[in-house]
């Protein structure tokens, strides 16, 4: 993985790829669709897509991986992309963020979704990568995605091919909208695994709070500050979009927008009140442990309580002296066990009574 500090004093527009170390070669995929027909194919080579694409169809290109930094300025100087806009594709440190250019618009955002492999502990179980979309004034969206591992855009390309909704019926800025609004949707399934955890976790601190609940707290606290720094510039994001006159964007787009705007507000109400009960939590584990110490603590003392007596008698009849009350008594043991267990009888009845018990 490249670090941000290789990058420093680098002239603007230079396109050096930060972000995980990737094994895997890009793939690029193009689907074309209208109302009637579509058309989806995988590639190896950019040429090979732009030659397989149609005209008078909605473009969508999507570019799985980044570190191939020659392949990215192919791509975006096919299109008039600016070398700035090229630099933020291949620096996977981004902000979520939008910009409208002459031609394009462009919105950087983070993309989280769950690992496929079970086998991942809860610390590594969420993928978080940068996406970048730029919808083009010919009708075409172009997607470039950091990893190769996946993405949460499989119910878009399911509607594509089945026709479903209004995608097929509308242009790329639809498109676009969509798009982003799975990205926003997807939060809520990583927030409702969250939330199950923390009401689990909650169960387990006010039952039989253990160290491990502790590590597991600061575990699902880590996981919503990475959560909380992903999806927090959204809002700002599709606000501008909203307010920004883009010759690219339909009035009915613009629609949608408000709606997927609500969501992202929504979502980051949901990350607050999880980063409140997380933070709560860590009170109420405290406060536990505390009660659990008291309640061990009332049980020794009671325990203590009732032998200290007993002990004092014993100790006063061990004693060798000639004389001692009932020493020469037959029955001189047993009255003195009976003492003892009146004496016990009375402390628990007294302890009953003072609710102590």
């Amino acid at each position: 993985m490249m670090q941000l500090s290789e990058k420093s004093g680098a002239p603007p527009g230079t396109l050096l790829y930060v972000g995980r170390e990737a094994s895997k070669a890009v793939r690029i995929s193009l689907i074309e669709y209208n109302e009637k027909e579509v058309h989806e194919e995988s590639f190896v080579n950019f040429s090979d897509c732009i030659l397989s694409s149609h005209e008078g169809m909605v473009r969508w290109i999507n570019v799985d991986g980044v570190h191939d930094t020659a392949l990215v300025e192919e791509i975006c100087n096919r299109f008039n992309i600016h070398p700035l806009t090229q630099e933020d594709i291949v620096n996977t440190n981004q902000r979520a963020k939008y910009e409208d250019y002459d031609n394009y618009a462009v919105c950087i955002m983070k993309m989280i979704y769950t690992h496929d492999d079970h086998a991942k502990t809860d610390e590594d179980r969420f993928i978080t990568e940068q996406l970048t979309i730029l919808l083009l004034n010919n009708n075409t969206v172009l997607s470039f995605q950091e990893a190769e591992s996946g993405d949460v855009f499989d119910i878009i390309r399911t509607r594509i091919r089945q026709g479903k909704g209004r995608v097929r019926k509308c242009a790329a800025d639809y498109l676009c909208y969509a798009l982003i609004d799975a990205v926003v949707d997807s939060y809520f399934d990583i927030l409702e695994e969250i939330g199950d955890d923390v009401e689990h976790l909650e169960d387990i601190m006010l039952q039989n709070p253990r160290p491990a609940t502790l590590n597991a707290l600061h575990t699902l606290k880590r996981q919503m500050v990475h959560i909380r720094k992903a999806v927090w510039p959204m809002r700002e994001l599709l606000s501008l979009m909203q307010r920004t006159e883009s010759s690219l964007l339909s009035e009915n787009t613009y629609i949608y927008l408000r709606d997927a705007h609500d969501h992202a507000i929504r979502v980051i109400d949901t990350v607050e009140t999880y980063r409140d009960l997380l933070s709560g939590m860590m009170d109420l584990y405290l406060s536990s442990v505390s009660n659990r110490m008291n309640e061990v603590m009332k049980t020794l003392t009671i325990i203590t309580t009732i032998f200290v007596p007993l002990t004092f008698l014993t100790g006063v009849y061990g004693m060798n002296f000639e004389v001692l009350p009932g020493k020469n008594n037959p029955l001189g043991f047993w009255e003195l066990c009976g003492a003892m267990l009146v004496l016990v009888a009375g402390l628990l009845y007294y302890f009953r009574r003072r609710k102590w018990l």
